[in-house]
């Protein structure tokens, strides 16, 4: 199945991925992997909830993390240009059945309540509560120095219905990968800020959070984390890395916490903001895909996933497979 075309003039103005919401097991072990490990700050805690920000980020949280009875994901957010955008973003939604509702945040202002049509939790905002800068305050980087939220990835049952739906709303493929056989497509990276992708979408059992991103100073603060991870105890969270993606060029760490959310460490890539850009396509098979230097990905990156809250789970028709690391 071709790429569809992109949509230049969306219906509502998306600026890029915001915010996710983790449920966690135990708010401690967390905030000691998060925290004290990775080096996200927080912005606001109480016993039941952490809000956290990276070193670049203005905004009051990138990650929220929520006790709960298990490890699931609560929401997916997205920032909007305007207000006006979100009211033109519920329309949108209740033109298309899905469910809208306007809901009260801490720390943020009007915000849209919604699903994607396989039942994905999102939430759009214009405006978040704007904190202090403190990228220049170098006495508080720690950990593998996050400076940003870069992306969402998600395991999609049909990702060819995932990257139609969610190009109507303004997200730009910029690579792809396609199973020749059956002529779909297995993955797509798309963007609304100008790297390579705020969402991705990888074929397989859907909707679950394959990972979330966040973007570091350099491929040496990823050894640095790989050292204090093997040292402190975490040495059984690393699952895959580092090592350099051929898809996006990054390079990369992907880790996962005591509830199995996995968070890929990640830098590197490039500028998509042109609007002709031409997306790139790569073969399923091609071993250079997963990691330029043609490491395949263990199974586990390819079957675990976080669950999202109220989503009912479909299993992939598409059988096609990458090289998978015995």
């Amino acid at each position: 199945m071709p790429l569809p075309a992109p949509t230049l003039t969306p219906p509502f103005n998306i600026v890029r991925l915001s915010h996710v919401e983790l449920r966690v097991t135990d708010l401690a072990w967390s905030r000691g992997y998060y925290v004290d490990t990775l080096g996200l700050q927080v912005t606001h805690e109480d016993a039941d909830s952490i809000y956290l920000r990276a070193m670049e980020e203005r905004g009051h949280h990138c990650m929220i993390l929520r006790k709960s009875g298990e490890g699931s994901v609560g929401v997916l957010g997205f920032k909007v240009w305007s207000e006006e955008d979100l009211d033109r973003a519920e329309h949108w939604f209740r033109a298309r059945g899905l469910p809208t509702a306007w809901i009260s945040r801490p720390f943020m202002g009007r915000v849209l309540a919604t699903r994607d049509p396989w039942g994905v939790p999102l939430e759009f905002y214009a405006a978040m509560d704007r904190l202090p800068p403190i990228h220049q305050q170098y006495k508080l980087y720690r950990g593998v120095k996050p400076l940003r939220i870069d992306h969402f990835n998600l395991f999609s049952a049909n990702v060819d219905a995932a990257v139609a739906f969610y190009g109507e709303m303004g997200f730009r493929v910029t690579e792809y990968t396609a199973d020749e056989d059956s002529g779909r497509i297995w993955a797509a990276w798309m963007h609304r800020k100008g790297g390579v992708h705020d969402i991705a979408f990888t074929n397989g059992t859907g909707p679950r959070l394959h990972h979330t991103a966040f973007w570091v100073p350099t491929p040496l603060n990823i050894i640095d984390l790989m050292d204090l991870m093997a040292t402190s105890g975490y040495l059984d969270n690393i699952e895959r890395g580092p090592g350099r993606h051929g898809i996006s060029n990054a390079f990369f760490l992907y880790i996962r916490d005591r509830d199995g959310h996995r968070t890929e460490i990640y830098c590197s890539d490039y500028q998509t903001c042109d609007p002709d850009l031409e997306p790139i396509k790569w073969d399923l098979k091609d071993p250079q895909r997963q990691t330029l230097w043609g490491a395949p990905a263990p199974r586990s990156w390819f079957e675990l996933g976080s669950a999202f809250d109220g989503a009912a789970l479909v299993d992939s028709d598409l059988t096609a497979q990458p090289i998978i690391a015995p």
